[in-house]
């Protein structure tokens, strides 16, 4: 989760890292630090606590000039936030910076004899001290003789004192991108810092080192044989990554989620039916089917129960939606009938990794829909779904929802197809209802002011909580964790049949609940459960249709979308509930796009 930089190469190392540092600050952003090669050839590092701001203020009255260095910027895991603790760490002839974490940390403190020498209390320097006590001379045997002492994730870039110019790098599940460049060689844990030099680059594959100078790049297998790097392209300018006048990343990623839509859908349009062969992803995999897994983390996951609810009354067989994280220790029943769908925005979400893995060794079909290209699970899965979203820098997941969402509407429509669960009549208009979602979408952001003013009856509540039934009660999951992430307002979200089952008591006068009712078979229902939490005193929200009858004190506010398809919905919706976050952390005068203990890219366990 944290942010990798190196450069080596004729530009000044401080600032490219710097500025590197700035673009992957979204992956963490407790602590910073940097270190290179003076202009004599010497170690300098310079670290500090906070954010990237700090470590820049640190380095602008320092005038030594450096060609080559490394930078990290910190989401803590093992240790506090203190500037011990931040990276990068030395010991010895070593210096690295690290993303993961080395679960075997503490045997290898008392195998290697550390107590006492580590100054912080990372599992890093760890990694560092032991890197040290195997390294003679020779950078390549002495990582050779690391990489299997070590349990867990990492992605290390490491400098030998005695190499001045060099870094060389390994990684085990946690991501590293590199690129040689006219202006020098990079490597970083993410693409937004590689996108000011070059728009070609490579993934470093596991069990893989690579060594940088100014001039080029090699690659290395364990046995030191030299590997060639599968060269990938960007499918996206600078300007993706950047706010380019919006005031945060997260409102300019709303504000996107149209196009990423087109960007998503459109390509996979051929005569009305969604068509995945420039995917490569065969009819075969949609049939003789037993079941379908879908497992995912968080915001991908309630995409994945929007599917649930739309897939299994549809192709008649059962659609289980998983946590990634439980999914591996749940001894899941998956056989070579079952096709798993694996959802992940960066494609390195570690416990989606290990369900994916998990699922390949029963002798599941997996299908993954990330957004990264060339990331692991897109490369180990059996066939791979590319959303096109672009970059998504904000913590809070906006358009990487809507964009996983679409897929899985094509995956829906063209398994029914497939397997004659839609005509081909049934199955072009149901590609023409979710071309319908664009202009919908668009409209709700045109509502933003209005929504804006709605969030003025949330922020000085301590609780919200929303409400909804059917597809109604999943977008409600989506709207709670944005709330809560960004705004840090407790929020739950409930099936509203379930009220009267014992979370009534929550509702007091004035308690904010944002009811969704969008659902036409349900609709009188959903009203019938707004009026219970009215009757108490509540302050209700109303999110529906606007062709939708309510009676006057129903609601105290309501908020109408786009008569769409019942199961379409859902794409208004997440509009409506991104900007209420967006409004209540802006209004709250809180850090929108980095909030408190979260980092974008989940690689650690």
């Amino acid at each position: 989760m944290c942010g990798i930089i190196g450069y080596t190469g004729p530009l000044a190392a401080r600032k490219v890292l710097i500025e590197g540092l700035s673009q992957l600050e979204y992956r963490g952003y407790d602590s910073a630090g940097i270190a290179y090669f003076g202009s004599d050839s010497s170690m300098k590092i310079v670290k500090t606590i906070g954010k990237v701001a700090n470590l820049k203020e640190l380095c602008k009255d320092k005038n030594d000039v450096s060609h080559c260095g490394i930078g990290h910027t910190r989401w803590a895991t093992h240790g506090g936030v203190t500037t011990e603790n931040a990276h990068p760490h030395e010991f010895g002839n070593v210096v690295l910076i690290h993303n993961g974490i080395i679960e075997n940390y503490h045997q290898l403190t008392i195998d290697f004899h550390l107590e006492g020498k580590l100054v912080s209390q990372t599992d890093s320097e760890v990694a560092a001290a032991v890197l040290d006590s195997m390294y003679h001379g020779n950078p390549m045997e002495a990582i050779r003789s690391l990489v299997p002492l070590l349990e867990g994730s990492y992605a290390f870039c490491i400098m030998f004192k005695d190499h001045p110019g060099e870094i060389y790098a390994v990684r085990n599940v946690s991501p590293l991108v590199a690129a040689y460049t006219h202006s020098g060689s990079l490597i970083a844990s993410d693409l937004t810092a590689l996108i000011p030099y070059t728009r070609s680059y490579f993934v470093l594959p596991e069990e893989r080192i690579v060594k940088l100078t100014a001039y080029k790049i090699c690659m290395y297998d364990m046995e030191g044989n030299s590997r060639e790097p599968e060269i990938m392209e960007v499918n996206w300018n600078m300007d993706a990554a950047m706010k380019n006048g919006f005031p945060h990343f997260m409102l300019k990623e709303i504000y996107e989620q149209p196009e990423a839509l087109k960007n998503t859908i459109l390509p996979r349009i051929s005569r009305g039916l969604p068509d995945f062969e420039a995917d490569q992803i065969p009819d075969a995999i949609w049939q003789d089917l037993s079941q379908i897994r879908i497992v995912a983390c968080g915001t991908a996951m309630h995409a994945g129960m929007v599917a649930k609810a739309i897939m299994e009354p549809l192709m008649k067989i059962p659609v289980i939606v998983s946590i990634a994280s439980e999914f591996r220790y749940e001894d899941p029943l998956i056989d070579n009938k079952t096709l798993v769908i694996i959802i992940s925005q960066s494609g390195e979400t570690i416990d989606t990794l290990a369900a994916l893995r998990l699922a390949k060794s029963r002798g599941a079909k997996t299908l993954a829909i990330v957004n990264v290209k060339g990331s692991t699970i897109a490369r180990e899965s059996d066939y791979v779904l590319y959303t096109h979203a672009g970059p998504e820098i904000a913590v809070a997941s906006t358009k990487a929802y809507s964009v996983q969402l679409a897929a899985l509407y094509l995956v829906c429509c063209r398994m029914a197809y497939i397997n004659k669960a839609l005509t081909e009549e049934e199955s072009i208009n149901f590609i023409s209802q979710l071309l319908d979602v664009i202009p919908a979408m668009e409209a709700m952001i045109h509502q933003a002011d209005t929504i804006k003013a709605v969030v003025n009856h949330l922020v000085n509540q301590p609780d919200a909580f929303f409400i909804g039934r059917g597809l109604d009660y999943t977008f409600s999951l989506e709207g709670a964790l944005k709330l809560k992430e960004i705004s840090y307002i407790h929020a739950e979200a409930y099936a509203a049949g379930e009220l009267k089952h014992g979370t009534i008591a929550l509702i007091a006068e004035n308690v904010p609940v944002i009811a969704i009712a969008t659902q036409d078979k349900i609709f009188g229902k959903t009203i019938s459960n707004i009026r219970e939490v009215k009757a108490r005193g509540a302050f209700v929200i109303l999110l529906a249709k606007e062709n939708a009858t309510v009676d006057q004190g129903v609601a105290d506010i309501q908020i109408r979308i786009p008569n769409i398809n019942d199961h379409f919905t859902v794409f208004p919706i997440a509009v409506v509930l991104q900007l209420i976050a967006y409004y209540a952390s802006l209004l709250k005068g809180l850090d929108v796009d980095q909030p408190r203990n979260l980092a974008k890219s989940v690689t650690v366990e």
